[in-house]
């Protein structure tokens, strides 16, 4: 899995999972922190959180013109600084007035534009690692552990956002609302790592950036260039992504329903404490545990040498050894947090990556493995499951609450249902993850022309901004109709867009 990756993977991976660690420590809360702080209904609270995901992903667009004429490596080292200046004033805390949802409007827009200019152009720089041919067989096992460490940032955010803001309130006596601003300051942190180890091993990727005085020195070396593209094959390629690209709109729609209409649903109709077996799954060292697990699983089995073997077991024995020594020291019920459940989806795709993986391998090995559309297709279909399952089991539940008294919702906690259907539920969309966003970015770095890789790399993160600007649909339809129906709504999406996906794929696999 591992073997044969350029060395300046890993220095972009890292690098980008500090950001994304701070990003989603921030997410975790944040559409909890629009009700409480401002009083707000589900819909508009959904309009604004739903906006700011949508500025997240449309910025690259512009992010990647910028890069295409001035660099990449430029761009990424701009927008962590403006990334750092909007999380800081999205830390400070202003109340719930007019004046203060302003200044926090102001620090989304910052936070919005920074990320524009680091995450595509930085995705970009990964995808021309492969440009060399020395790695060009490895470009989507890359991307694979690309957006697993991406997830291992996500993984520890929802415990990070809970731990702090309840630091905040027992030990300095902030209050809820103000302590949710010490979440938020956890990305400030974060971001100065990320920088750090950007610079730190920047010799191991300084190739990729884009900039001019690099491709001066790239016109020297004997490394041959890629082909030039006719205009017809140009276009060929860029009407073969905007299919993609409009796909995957409804993928995003239905998917980051997680910080809204599926964290809802946790906070208001999901049982509020776990116990037994079911309770470990709420604490994140006993996942990073099953991880370990699963790793030295196949590198047991995997490994060429006795010692690479035994290393592994020792691994499988302590992580198993620790379970039980976690399970032994359970006493009563565990508190279960609506955020908390947003970490299942981070460490099903870091334990998971592995494991699709050595499953495509297989296929590719027998010349079955699927196109990348193919497996885009297949996504949408396993996206739609997941909303069955949610579908299925709120048959009978009543409406959802909406008034808001002090913060708190009216009414709360109006059914129990069990932890168990949530974390189901985001296993099945975690598959459609898989198939879905690193083979989508892997599409799109190999077939975008040349000319167009920014530009390329910006539409995708465009689709997926029109997508979160959609996912304000989960908001507005809360409290208004059965939650049945609601859950209903994606699945009918995702069936269309798999249909429509499935129809185009001979067009698609084309220029594949």
């Amino acid at each position: 899995m591992f073997e044969g990756q350029p060395k300046g993977l890993y220095a972009l991976a890292l690098a980008n999972t500090g950001e994304r660690f701070g990003y989603y420590t921030m997410i975790a809360v944040f559409a909890l922190f629009l009700r409480a702080n401002f009083g707000l209904s589900p819909g508009v609270a959904g309009t604004i959180y739903s906006s700011f995901l949508m500025l997240v992903y449309f910025f690259p667009l512009i992010g990647g013109i910028m890069a295409d004429k001035f660099g990449y490596g430029r761009m990424v080292t701009i927008g962590i600084i403006i990334m750092f200046v909007g999380y800081l004033l999205l830390s400070v805390p202003l109340g719930g007035d007019t004046f203060a949802l302003i200044f926090m409007l102001a620090a989304l827009l910052l936070i919005g534009f920074g990320t524009g200019l680091f995450k595509g152009n930085l995705q970009v720089m990964v995808g021309n690692l492969y440009d060399d041919p020395r790695y060009s067989s490895k470009r989507d096992s890359g991307f694979s552990i690309f957006y697993m460490a991406i997830n291992i940032g996500a993984l520890f955010a929802p415990t990070a956002a809970i731990k702090i803001k309840e630091y905040a309130e027992n030990v300095w006596g902030y209050s809820g609302n103000d302590a949710y601003h010490f979440s938020f300051a956890v990305a400030c942190a974060s971001l100065i790592v990320s920088i750090a180890i950007y610079y730190a091993f920047r010799a191991t990727f300084r190739h990729t950036e884009g900039s001019k005085s690099v491709a001066k020195a790239a016109e020297t070396t004997t490394q041959p260039k890629e082909p030039e593209l006719t205009a017809e094959e140009t276009k060929q390629r860029i009407v073969a992504l905007c299919l993609v690209f409009a796909v995957v709109v409804f993928f995003w729609m239905a998917f980051h329903q997680n910080g809204l209409s599926l964290t809802y649903f946790a906070n208001e109709f999901t049982a509020q404490s776990s116990s037994g077996v079911e309770s470990m799954a709420f604490d994140v060292w006993n996942l990073v545990a099953i991880i370990f697990i699963v790793y030295a699983l196949f590198s047991l089995f995997q490994g060429k040498t006795s010692r690479e073997k035994g290393i592994a077991a020792v691994v499988i024995l302590a992580a198993v050894g620790f379970l039980v020594w976690k399970y032994s020291g359970l006493n009563g019920d565990v508190a279960v947090s609506a955020p908390i459940f947003q970490q299942f989806n981070p460490f099903y795709v870091v334990a998971l990556t592995p494991v699709s993986m050595a499953i495509f391998g297989a296929l590719a090995k027998k010349g079955k493995e699927p196109s990348a559309p193919r497996k885009i297709a297949y996504g949408m279909l396993v996206a739609a499951l997941a909303y069955c399952l949610m579908a299925v089991a709120s048959v009978g539940l009543p409406l959802p609450q909406t008034e808001m008294v002090d913060g708190e919702l009216v009414g709360k906690h109006v059914a129990d249902v069990t932890p168990n259907l949530l974390i189901s539920t985001y296993l099945v969309l975690t598959f459609a993850e898989l198939l879905l966003s690193p083979m989508g970015i892997s599409f799109v770095s190999k077939v975008a022309p040349p000319k167009y890789k920014g530009m390329m790399m910006g539409g995708w993160f465009v689709a997926t901004a029109i997508g979160n600007q959609l996912v304000m649909v989960g908001g507005l339809l809360w409290g208004k109709f059965p939650l049945w129906l609601v859950w209903c709504v994606f699945i009918g999406l995702c069936l269309l867009s798999a249909i429509f996906m499935f129809a185009m794929m001979k067009r698609l696999e084309k220029v594949c």
